[in-house]
């Protein structure tokens, strides 16, 4: 009785193929110390045959991490890298089912044809690995059989028949057996194998022992490294070994179960994905030690260096609470060291304990010991979610209701809720959890509610475990043939055999390598001698012969052209491009014409052919010709500064297409993005004069059909896969030029951010494009070592990579993070390193105050248990009195999702709490102070104010019909609140009453702004209206009409108010008059807050696109003078005073900026004001996602609340 299934699905055999790659990119052989492309080999069975899945695509690159290499000899018996190695792997696919494969790579000798095509060096050799691949995670057998495979192949005895005939009988016949029910016996050559597999209702499979993970951490590191994977935090494991990775890996998440990591999975990352560590969603990745990570920013990654028994993060890992974490430690110190832990105890015969705990020592590990390990932490999830089941609540809202549930532990416990436990059951792995409990099948098999079960009746936790049966039916697997027609004729190799090739593989196996060796020769016969020739021959020519011979010379070109391009359209599908005469002869023409002409040519063939009425589909071989036929054109065409030749490939590549597997058209422009023309703004401006001058509507609005040709552009851009920052500063710079409207420049804006959104969600970011940016951003330091996917060889094709992106963007509907916003998290992240880097190599002397950016200080502040939701500084302005500066000023308020306002002395280090105020039921959405007062809004309705001295609760204002939105704290004991019932309501904080509702808004209000010297009061929301009151005369001003969309920023001084809209735009007003005096429209997403610098009347805005912008008057109107791109989320904060600015962003990122003051009797800077302010610091950034800022100007310090409930508190202080 078997259960259906067979054990091993296929047998791979990877290394070095008839097509040779350096991971670099370059074809060839580039010599030995180069890594090459891994590729498949053979396998058995052929995936037509075969009823499984065929064997991922990323399965070479993953199973040869490092890549290939060449050597000049074997394996050596004193030398121990040269010795093969066995190492198991785990693939996750995109469903989430694993893969496990056990691989043995070796030296092998290069094929000779291989080598006679590359011209390698005779008796060379290179790295290759069998591998086994099963759904079973039966990693003994696996390894068991995979060695004896190779063991039989290279045994001076030899095999009773040939090698691959054994591969066939073993994965064709051997069966999975029943969990728990029979086991299979089965053989290789002489070696008996046997499988068996553990009853379902049992703890999960697990073929591998814990010994490594215990041996490899100490019991705190172990417990460290158990929460984070809890907890769910981004975790790289680091090891010398590749088995280490792999089995450290699989005991860790076996040792969370019933819970499952629910993220991205990858034991062995191959090495030239190591800038995908930088992502910022949850991942447990496993690394080799010696792949350099020095130039990643590695924030919040939780390293786990098993070399060296040591755990660093830039992040806490919280604790696990008491007493759990007692019970826990001292389990599995009994379990590890109970020589230590039971010395002191006495047998009842009188013997001494000493003698009995050096027997536990010898006692070796075995499958017991890994049983009770897991059971101890089973037992442990058991007890720390005791009684969970009580708060399961089947309904649509929720689930599962945690908050109950922390309560009640609270008072047993008698302690305040635990970070930890809050965060696990914000989890992916706990939320998965709840649903497979409320499935009836998933819920029978519930080990951990049989645990808590049991424990609650006394009974030992290995009664919940099903019992083994003593007898299991056993499956014998015979083969049947041995030898020859029992000939008894023996089989011996001196490297692995290959597989029998089928006629058709074997034809373009020769015609790739003929491909090459042809490319060999024809490098080696044009030797300099060759141009000296036919320039002799052209000099004897008169000119008018010369003309005729070069224009006959074109014409011929043109013609082969024309019908080798055809032919290679109609080559049948089991015809190879690459490796096709029209392929070679077309690539000749282009790369030994040094006028230009084959190149010029064969673009110009494809766009008269396109002009025909060509349909302009590719099949996937003609794909990838005609996409490095024009890489090389365009490179051609490039160095001859022929920017014509260039614009015309740009313009045929969009028109070239392939159906992917979901029957959607990849054009041949986005396999284009690694040529470095298309970052260059001249060639971007020779293109819109070539577009304007072959526009026929030329005497139309000009405006509208310069935003035509823009759009063009804009298109080009995005099909590039251009970054959004680089497109739109090339754009705007265009459109500056000629004059276009705000209005253009809207849809401008909103065109490129909907082409950048729809390609980048389908096809997430440009493999290998190093993301240029303006001069105020610097690239990724990781993806300078990303190879393009258009450049690696066909059978890789860059999997690997897409392997890891797959797995990133898996899920996203459960998970709000996806690898597309982390590869711009990970761009970003790097550049400050790298800014620094380039800085240092310039070779400049810079100023002072660049010097000093390296210095900084960030101070982590702990107190709220939920997310960070209002953040109000103490400004001087605030406390200020007639005696000079109050002691608060500088103070930090802050409100939370956990109910409590929270203040902060950033004086007093490590003991910055000075008060917890205690009355809201609900979220804190708004935060005020004055000199004597606090006052907070909540999602409870009510306004609260309290004394700042004594910090007891004053008032507590009740009105409002829906939550407070905005607090302002009034000279006389006045508060000012606005609320999402659209209502604006001042309060006498004397008799608690409501003085008067001041104006009432159609929807909610979300910003609000009063000037108390003049009575104006200003206010938007949802309402894309802002609205004006003189509170003084007690009516309203003005109804200021124009954005189309919410207003989300105002800012007032003075006559002048500023608004910031979801519409993309900000707009300045008058107040006096009630009109809008500019519109400024340049940002790629809402505004989300406005400043204003009365000094120069200059803006500053700041959107959820991550660019700050700043605005100056001029006597012709407002323009934008600066941008800064250092930012890569959403603006939160801008604060700005006389000389200093502080901006803050969601992406936890923050930056001080500077405005020198003028030295008196200095004569002013002729140029822009606004342009003078200078980026003088910014931290190194840590992982979070910030809620709120604030910023004390006065100190140099910038305040960020995050969704974790840290305050993060920068202090950039020095002398100034």
């Amino acid at each position: 009785m078997v259960s259906g299934g067979r054990i091993f699905e296929y047998f791979v055999v990877c290394g070095i193929g008839p097509e040779i790659r350096s991971l670099d990119g370059n074809k060839g052989y580039q010599g030995m110390g180069v890594m090459y492309m891994p590729s498949f080999l053979d396998q058995f069975p052929h995936s037509k045959e075969s009823t499984y899945p065929p064997p991922p695509p990323q399965l070479p690159t993953c199973v040869l991490p490092a890549g290939v290499e060449f050597y000049s000899s074997g394996p050596n018996s004193k030398d121990l890298s040269t010795f093969p190695r066995s190492y198991p792997i785990v693939l996750t696919e995109g469903d989430g089912s694993k893969i496990y494969v056990s691989c043995i790579a070796f030296r092998d000798p290069v094929s000779e044809d291989i080598a006679e095509a590359y011209r390698i060096p005779p008796n060379s050799y290179a790295d290759k690995c069998i591998c086994l691949v099963s759904r079973s995670p039966s990693f003994h057998v696996l390894r068991e059989a995979l060695e004896e495979l190779f063991n039989l192949c290279f045994s001076s005895a030899g095999s009773s028949k040939p090698l691959w005939d054994v591969v066939a009988h073993m994965v064709l016949n051997v069966p999975l057996p029943t969990p728990g029910k029979d086991r299979v016996l089965f053989a290789v050559e002489n070696c008996l194998l046997c499988i068996e597999v553990p009853p379902k209702d049992g703890l999960p499979h697990a073929d591998i022992s814990f010994q490594p993970l215990v041996q490899c951490l100490d019991v705190d590191n172990f417990i460290r490294f158990f929460t984070a994977v809890l907890l769910e935090k981004r975790i790289l494991i680091r090891a010398n070994t590749y088995s280490l990775l792999t089995l450290v890996s699989e005991a860790i998440c076996h040792l969370i179960y019933p819970f499952r990591w629910q993220h991205v999975y990858i034991p062995l990352l191959f090495f030239s994905g190591v800038d995908y560590i930088d992502a910022p969603t949850p991942y447990m990745m496993g690394l080799h030690s010696g792949v350099d990570t020095s130039g990643l920013a590695m924030d919040g990654v939780v390293v786990i260096d098993l070399d060296y028994n040591r755990i660093s993060t830039t992040e806490e890992i919280p604790s696990i609470p008491e007493p759990e974490l007692s019970f826990l430690r001292g389990e599995i110190m009994k379990l590890l060291y109970p020589n230590v832990i039971e010395i002191d105890l006495m047998k009842g015969n009188g013997e001494g304990t000493f003698g009995r705990s050096l027997r536990g020592v010898n006692k070796p590990w075995s499958k017991d010991h890994d049983l009770q390990l897991r059971l101890i932490f089973l037992r442990f999830l058991a007890t720390i979610l005791s009684g969970y089941r009580n708060f399961l609540e089947n309904t649509a809202v929720n689930v599962f209701n945690s908050q109950a549930f922390l309560k009640k532990r609270s008072r047993m416990t008698n302690l305040p809720p635990d970070p930890m436990l809050m965060q696990f059951l914000d989890s992916q792995g706990f939320l998965d959890f709840l649903e497979r409990c409320t499935h009836s099948d998933e819920n029978s098999n519930n080990l951990l509610d049989k645990l808590q079960d049991a424990v609650g009746r006394g009974q030992n936790p290995s009664s919940v475990l099903p019992m083994i049966s003593a007898e299991l039916e056993t499956l014998t697997i015979a083969d049947p043939v041995v030898g020859v027609g029992g000939s008894g004729a023996r089989y011996c190799y001196d490297r692995f055999p290959a597989n029998v090739r089928t006629e058709e593989q074997e034809e373009r196996r020769k015609a790739i390598l003929a491909a090459a060796s042809g490319a060999l020769e024809y490098q080696s016969r044009h030797t300099p001698s060759s141009p000296s020739v036919s320039s002799a021959i052209t000099e004897s020519l008169s000119p008018r012969e010369r003309a005729a011979e070069r224009e006959r010379m074109v014409l011929d070109i043109q013609v082969k052209l024309q019908g080798l391009w055809l032919r290679l359209l109609k080559l049948g599908a089991t015809d190879d491009p690459l490796s096709s005469f029209e392929y070679g002869t077309i690539l000749a023409l282009i790369e030994s014409d040094a006028e230009g002409i084959g190149g010029r040519g064969f673009v110009e063939c494809i766009r008269e052919h396109i002009h025909s009425g060509w349909v302009c589909r590719l099949t996937d071989e003609q794909f990838v010709a005609v996409k490095e036929l024009l890489k090389t054109a365009i490179g051609r065409a490039t160095s001859r500064t022929d920017m014509a030749t260039v614009r015309d490939a740009l313009e045929v590549s969009a028109e070239m297409y392939r159906k992917d597997s979901s029957n959607m058209p990849d054009y041949v422009q986005r396999h284009l993005s690694s040529i470095s023309t298309w970052d260059e703004l001249r060639f971007w401006e020779g293109y819109f004069d070539s577009l304007m001058e072959r526009s026929s509507d030329k005497s139309g609005n000009y405006a509208t059909l310069v935003t035509a040709q823009l759009a063009i552009i804009a298109s080009h851009m995005a099909g590039l896969g251009l970054s959004d920052t680089d497109s739109w500063f090339m754009l705007e710079t265009l459109a500056e030029k000629n004059n276009i409207g705000y209005k253009q420049f809207i849809k401008l804006r909103g065109l490129l951010s909907h082409i950048q959104q729809l390609r980048y969600g389908y096809w997430g970011p440009s493999p290998g494009k190093v993301q240029a940016v303006s001069s105020y951003g610097v690239p990724s330091p990781g993806s300078q070592d990303v190879t393009d996917e258009s450049q690696q060889p066909a059978e890789a094709s860059g999997v690997g990579r897409s392997w890891v992106h797959s797995m990133f963007s898996r899920e996203a509907s459960t998970r709000s993070s996806s690898f597309s916003r982390g590869r711009k998290w990970t761009s970003d992240n790097g550049s400050l390193a790298e800014n620094s880097k380039s800085s240092v190599s310039s070779g400049k002397t810079e100023p002072a105050t660049a010097q000093k950016k390296i210095q900084s200080s960030v101070r982590i502040l702990r107190g709220h248990k939920g997310a960070v939701t209002a953040l109000h500084c103490v400004t001087r302005r605030d406390v200020w009195d007639l005696v000079g500066d109050r002691e608060d000023a500088g103070f930090f308020i802050s409100g939370s999702t956990d109910c409590l306002v929270k203040i902060w002395d950033p004086s007093l280090r490590g003991s910055e709490l000075k008060a917890t105020l205690q009355g809201h039921t609900k979220t804190v959405r708004a935060l005020s102070s004055d000199r004597a007062k606090v006052v907070s809004g909540s999602d409870d309705q009510s306004v609260i104010v309290w004394d700042k001295q004594t910090y007891q609760l004053l008032e507590e204002l009740k009105g409002h019909e829906a939550q407070v939105s905005c607090v302002k704290m009034l000279s006389g004991e006045r508060v000012l609140t606005a609320s999402h019932d659209g209502s604006v309501k001042m309060w006498d904080v004397r008799t608690d009453t409501c003085v008067a509702t001041v104006g009432r808004c159609s929807s909610a209000v979300l910003c609000m702004e009063y000037d108390d010297s003049t009575g104006m009061l200003a206010a938007g929301g949802r309402d894309p209206v802002a609205n004006v009151w003189d509170i003084r005369a007690g009516r309203q001003m003005h109804k200021l009409v124009g954005h189309t969309k919410w207003i989300r920023s105002l800012r007032m001084v003075g006559d002048t108010v500023i608004t910031g809209s979801d519409d993309w735009t900000a707009r300045m007003w008058s107040v006096s008059r009630g009109t809008c005096d500019a519109v400024l429209a340049c940002h790629a997403g809402p505004i989300l807050c406005v400043e204003y610098t009365p000094s120069d009347k200059g803006i500053i805005t700041g959107s959820t696109d991550g660019l700050l912008r700043f605005w100056e008057n001029e006597e012709g109107g407002i323009r934008c003078v600066k941008n800064v791109t250092i930012h890569s989320a959403s603006i939160l904060s801008i604060n700005a005073g006389e000389h200093w600015l502080g901006i803050a962003a969601a992406d936890n990122s923050m930056s001080l900026f500077h405005r020198p003051q003028e030295r008196f009797g200095s004569f002013s800077s002729p140029g822009s004001k606004m342009a003078g302010w200078q980026l003088y610091r910014t931290p190194q950034r840590t992982v979070a996602m910030v809620r709120c800022a604030a910023s004390d100007l006065d100190r140099k310090r910038i305040c960020s609340g995050g969704r974790n409930g840290l305050l993060r508190l920068w202090e950039a202080t020095i002398n100034i």
